[in-house]
């Protein structure tokens, strides 16, 4: 890549992955070849892209639970309120709802600022008992994630800029869902991969033609050929 690449910043469900949600193998290819900081945002929890960034031989700087845990030169900051998150679910189990992970849940066992619910759960009970909460409830397409209002990708990425020493607006973002959208707005530019939902299509400034890692590859190969 060349020199003067800009830094990055990559959702991993649906942009990193292929349609089957496996991450695709070229990934170890393309990314740690960077010539720029690389930033793993997602709404997973906290160790998913730490660890990620770890096989891939990148530098550990991560958005996480949907801005909600940020790393980025070596320190780590929150900014959800996981105590109120928990309350409000338990308080939804209570009521009848289930957060839909089985016995083991994996899902958010490691979360630290949010909680996450399968998308078969009852959206109308979940969203009430999160009002109550004063809490919001963020459909990424994946799951139902109760999170703490203000909190999203985007403020995530001004944090990783201010603390790496860029202007948000240096950085290239590629995504594929509506939390994304905030990510998108921030950045300087943004590409959405094919397969992206609507809301993500309509704030990215380029829909691509292609689907998963194929449209964040070629993302990545139009910047380097600019």
């Amino acid at each position: 890549m060349t020199a003067d690449a800009p830094p990055l910043a990559l959702d991993i469900d649906g942009t990193l992955t292929d349609g089957t949600g496996r991450l695709d193998p070229r990934t170890f290819n393309y990314l740690p070849a960077w010539d720029a900081p690389v930033v793993l945002a997602t709404g997973k929890a906290f160790p998913y892209p730490v660890s990620l960034s770890h096989y891939l031989g990148l530098e550990q700087t991560v958005i996480a639970e949907n801005g909600g845990v940020v790393l980025a030169d070596g320190a780590v900051s929150y900014q959800g309120d996981r105590e109120r998150a928990r309350a409000a679910a338990d308080a939804f189990v209570e009521r009848g709802g289930d957060l839909g992970w089985g016995g083991f849940d994996a899902i958010n066992e490691w979360r630290r600022t949010e909680v996450a619910v399968n998308l078969d759960a009852d959206e109308e009970l979940l969203r009430s008992v999160a009002a109550e909460f004063d809490l919001d409830v963020f459909d990424t397409g994946y799951a139902y994630h109760v999170k703490t209002p203000g909190v999203e990708k985007g403020t995530g990425l001004k944090a990783v800029a201010e603390a790496l020493g860029y202007d948000p607006s240096d950085f290239v973002a590629v995504g594929d869902s509506e939390n994304d959208v905030s990510t998108f707005g921030v950045a300087g530019r943004s590409f959405a991969v094919a397969n992206a939902d609507a809301a993500a299509r309509e704030a990215a400034d380029i829909v691509l033609e292609e689907s998963y890692f194929d449209g964040t590859i070629s993302a990545l190969e139009s910047i380097a050929e600019a």
